[in-house]
C-alpha cells in the first residue's frame, strides 16, 4: 500500500513539473521590446505615434521592426500597434522619446504624465525634440546604422558627455517643470538628407511649451550660463573684419558658475552670473605666440568677450521670451524668501532683470610644443 502511494505521488510530480517549467515563461523572440517612441502631433489633433523595436530573432533579416499608429492617446495607439505584429509589446525597455517640433509648441505635459504613472518605463528615458518630424526621422532606415534606435541612443550619449547638448531624463524634465524657478530644456535633433541624424542646439521651454531655441554653436556657451562641468571642447572664429583668420580650439574644459542677487534700479532685481573657464589650446591659427604670456593673457581676453558677447545674446533671448532656463529664478527665492516668493509673478519679472555676465578663460596649457 506504502508502495503504491509512492508511486502515486511520483507521479504527480512528474505531471506537474513541465507544467510549472512552462506556466510563466515568456520566449524572448515572442517579446517586442520598444527601444524608441516618436510624437508627433496631427492637424486632425490626433497622435502620430511610431516605435522602434530591435529583432532578436537571427533569422530575420531586417535589424528592426517599426510600427505606427494614429489615435487620440499613446494607451489608444499602443492597442493599435499590438494589433500589427506577433509580439507581445513592452515599454520596460524603452531608451528614448522623441518628440516632433508641433507637439512639443503645443505643450508636452499630458504626455509626459502618461510616461511617468507606467510603472515598466524608468524616469531615466532619454527626452528629446526633433526638429521636423518625429516619426519620419524614426521610421527612416540609415545605411550605415541599421538600428536606428540604438544609433540615436548614442549620438544623445555621447554628444552629452561632450556639453554640446544637455542630458535630459523624463525626470530632470518633469523636475524642472514642477520647480518654479527653473524651465526645462531639452536636445534638438533632425534628420540631414535621409542618410543620418545629427544634434541641432537645444529647445528652451517655458513650463511644457518649446517657445524657443539655442543654436549648435552656441550650446556649450549656454552650457557655461547653466551650470558648472568638466571635459568640454570648443572652437571659437575670433578672426575681426578685414584682419587675418584666427581660430582658437579649446579641449579639457572645465567651467564654474556663481550667481549673485541684489536689488537693482527701479526695485528691479540685479543678478551676476560669475562664469571662470578652464581649458588647454588643442590648435590655434593666428598671429599670436602663446609661449609669450603677454601675448597669451590677450588672447584669454579675447576669448572672454567673445563668450561674454554669445551670453548676453542668450540672456537676451531668455529674457525676451520671458524664460528662465537657467534656473536664476531658484536664486531669486532663496535671496527674497519664500513668501515674498509667492506674492511676486516671477514670469513677469523675467523682461525686467538687470543680467549681467561676467566670463573670465584661463589658458592652463597650450600642448607639448613651446
Amino acid at each position: 500500500m506504502k508502495l503504491k502511494k509512492k508511486l502515486c505521488v511520483m507521479l504527480l510530480l512528474l505531471i506537474m513539473l513541465p507544467l510549472n517549467a512552462c506556466g510563466d515563461q515568456r520566449v524572448l523572440e515572442d517579446l517586442g521590446l520598444i527601444q524608441t517612441v516618436s510624437y508627433d502631433l496631427l492637424p486632425s489633433g490626433q497622435l502620430d505615434i511610431s516605435v522602434s523595436i530591435p529583432q532578436a530573432d537571427p533569422e530575420t533579416t531586417s535589424q528592426r521592426e517599426v510600427l505606427s499608429a494614429s489615435a487620440n492617446s499613446s494607451k489608444e495607439a499602443k492597442m493599435m500597434m499590438s494589433r500589427k505584429t506577433g509580439m507581445l509589446l513592452v515599454s520596460g525597455q524603452i531608451r528614448n522619446v522623441l518628440f516632433g517640433e508641433s507637439l512639443a509648441r503645443s505643450g508636452l505635459k499630458g504626455h509626459l504624465d502618461a510616461l511617468i504613472r507606467d510603472p515598466s518605463i524608468s524616469s531615466q528615458i532619454k527626452i528629446s525634440v526633433v526638429d521636423g518630424n518625429a516619426g519620419e526621422l524614426l521610421r527612416d532606415n540609415y545605411a550605415q546604422h541599421p538600428r536606428t534606435g540604438r544609433y540615436i541612443d548614442m549620438l544623445l550619449e555621447k554628444e552629452s558627455q561632450g556639453q554640446t547638448i544637455p542630458k535630459v531624463t523624463l525626470f530632470n524634465f518633469q523636475r524642472d517643470y514642477f520647480d518654479e524657478g527653473v524651465d526645462p530644456i531639452a536636445p534638438l535633433i533632425r534628420r540631414q538628407d535621409s542618410s543620418y541624424v545629427t544634434t541641432n542646439g537645444i529647445a528652451l521651454f517655458r513650463d511644457d511649451k518649446h517657445v524657443a531655441r539655442i543654436e549648435p554653436k552656441d550650446s556649450l556657451v549656454f552650457a557655461f550660463l547653466k551650470g558648472k562641468f568638466r571635459e568640454g571642447e570648443i572652437s571659437i572664429d575670433l578672426t575681426a573684419p578685414g584682419e587675418s583668420k584666427e581660430i582658437v580650439m579649446f579641449s579639457s574644459i572645465t567651467s564654474s558658475r556663481k550667481i549673485k542677487v541684489s536689488q537693482g534700479t527701479d526695485g528691479a532685481k540685479k543678478i551676476k552670473i560669475e562664469v571662470n573657464i578652464t581649458g588647454s589650446v588643442l590648435e590655434y591659427l593666428g598671429d599670436l605666440r602663446l609661449s609669450d604670456e603677454r601675448e597669451r593673457k590677450l588672447l584669454e581676453h579675447r576669448v572672454s568677450q567673445y563668450i561674454h558677447k554669445r551670453a548676453d545674446a542668450i540672456i537676451g533671448l531668455m529674457k525676451e521670451n520671458k524664460l528662465d532656463n537657467l534656473g536664476i529664478g531658484r536664486y531669486v527665492r532663496n535671496r527674497v524668501g519664500f513668501k515674498q516668493w509667492q506674492k511676486m509673478k516671477w514670469r513677469e519679472e523675467i523682461p525686467k532683470l538687470q543680467v549681467e555676465s561676467s566670463i573670465h578663460v584661463k589658458i592652463k596649457d597650450y600642448g607639448k610644443f613651446r
